[in-house]
This record gives C-alpha cells, structure tokens and sequence, in this order.
C-alpha cells in the first residue's frame, strides 16, 4: 500500500515539475498575458462559481428558479431578443445609407452611431427617462392614447434598442463597403429589381454580419444595467431584469442568492459567446 501511495506521489511531483518547467520556458508576453487573465477573469469566474456552489444544489436551484428570477430572464432575455431584431432591420438600413448616400451632415450623423458607446449608461437612461416620459418630448405623444414608455416594459425595450444599435451598424458597415457594385448593376442589367438584386445579391453576403452583430447586439442588452435601472420601474413580473435584481439582492445581504442569478446570466452569456463565434466563423467560411 505504501508503494502505491509513495508512486502517486512521485507520478504528481513529475507533473507539477513539468507544469513549472513548461511556465518556465514560456516567454514574458505569455507570463504577463496568463497572469493577467488569471487575475482579471478565471479567479473572479472560479470565485463565483464556488460561492454559488456553497449552498448546495438544492437551494441553487430553488433560487435559480424561483418566480421572481424567472420573470426577470423573461424580460430580460426576451426583450433583448426583439431589440436584436428590430436594430437588425433598421441598423442594417442605417449602415446602407451611410454607405451608399452623400448628404449634408453625413459625418456627424456616422460620429453619433458611436455615442452610446462613449454616454455613460446612467446619462443614457436619464436622458431616456426624460424624453420618453408622460411628460417628455415622444412620451407625451403617447400619452393621451394610453401608451406609457418610460418605467414600463417599453421603456426596457428603448433604453436596450439604444446601447445596442452601434454594434449592428459598424458590423455591416465594413461588409457594405467592401462589397461590389458591379454585380449589382450586372443584376439590374439583367431585368432584376431592386428587391431582387438585394434579395438575392446583396443580402447572402451581409447576412453573417447581420446576424453577428445582433448576437452582439443581443449579450449587450442582456446585461446592459444602468440605463435600464432608470427608465424602468424595477417592478418584480413587471419589468424587472435580472441584473437589477442581483443588485436588489446584494443590497439585502443576499450575496449567496446575487451570486446563483450571476452564475445563471454569467452560463447564458457563455453559451451566446459560443454561438457568436460560431456566427463568426461561418461568416468568415462564407466569404471566403
């Protein structure tokens, strides 16, 4: 028994010899690079992981899947899904007009594609929260129908369709520019219409674009936080998202319950990332 137990342990000092031999003689770029991802993004996923697996699988799941948190990956994934499609239409639009059309104040309106990007998502939810009111520039047009935007579900959906637009607009936009004009001409020559010559010319090619940049549209929205804290009641089964309500739990000193919604959000993201580049490298299988 000794001998088994004394070759176990000379068979794990060979392994951890080699592991160091081989850290070793890996180069200073490497060392930096793996130090700093250990340190900004596998230590904090293992941390969570862990305090999410501290309280066994029976209460991780009564969490996961309480009522509360199911309502909150309702509104928050399903809303996100519809914002995806709809700045998939319109963003795919957007990015054709600033590519194929000349016109006054074309750079500032190319610049301002971008500024969700740079606002800070508390000015973007105030500023929403502001024009989409009862008493705002758009909500007031609303109101006397009966529609109510801001601090509703709608409101959701508009400060969502807002920080995720820029994403499917400058990633059709470089396929755009790339493609060529001469086989859209040679289609028209041939008695093709409008419709048809995108349908069927135009559209394959932007496709894996189309649908990589509302993928990504898609994961900002999901966890997108501080413009959707504002225009947004916070309302359980109302429209309540599921980042809100990790913060709700952290300030009950519930960090146990914050951390199996994180776990949950944080597996879903992992599997979109999959699907992403997934997205990505069909796109590129497809232009080539």
């Amino acid at each position: 028994m000794s001998n088994i137990i004394n070759a176990r342990v000379v068979g794990t000092k060979r392994v951890w010899r080699k592991w160091f031999d081989r850290i070793r003689n890996l180069s200073w770029t490497w060392r930096i690079t793996w130090f700093y991802l250990s340190v900004m993004l596998f230590l904090p996923l293992a941390a969570m992981f862990t305090k999410a697996g501290s309280v066994g699988w029976k209460k991780f799941w009564e969490v996961a899947t309480s009522p509360v948190a199911l309502s909150t990956y309702d509104v928050t994934f399903t809303t996100s899904l519809i914002t995806a499609l709809i700045n998939g239409v319109f963003g795919t639009a957007i990015a054709w007009v600033l590519v194929r059309y000349d016109f006054p104040g074309k750079r500032i309106i190319d610049a301002s594609i971008d500024l969700p990007f740079a606002l800070p998502t508390s000015v973007a939810g105030l500023t929403l929260a502001t024009v989409y009111s009862d008493n705002g520039w758009i909500g007031s047009l609303f109101a006397p129908f009966g529609i109510r935007i801001a601090f509703t579900r709608l409101g959701v959906g508009m400060a969502m369709l807002f920080i995720s637009l820029p994403f499917i607009v400058r990633t059709v936009q470089p396929v755009l520019m790339e493609l060529e004009r001469d086989i859209e001409e040679a289609a028209w020559c041939l008695g093709a219409s409008d419709w048809q010559t995108f349908r069927q010319v135009v559209l394959p090619p932007l496709l894996p674009s189309i649908l990589t940049g509302m993928a990504l549209g898609f994961s900002r929205a999901v966890g997108e936080y501080g413009s959707t804290v504002i225009i947004s009641s916070n309302t359980p089964f109302k429209d309540l998202i599921a980042p809100v309500l990790v913060f709700q739990r952290l300030e009950e000193y519930d960090y146990a319950g914050a951390t199996i919604v994180g776990v949950v959000l944080l597996g879903i993201s992992l599997v979109l990332l999959v699907g992403i580049n997934l997205l990505q490298a069909w796109g590129q299988r497809h232009e080539n």
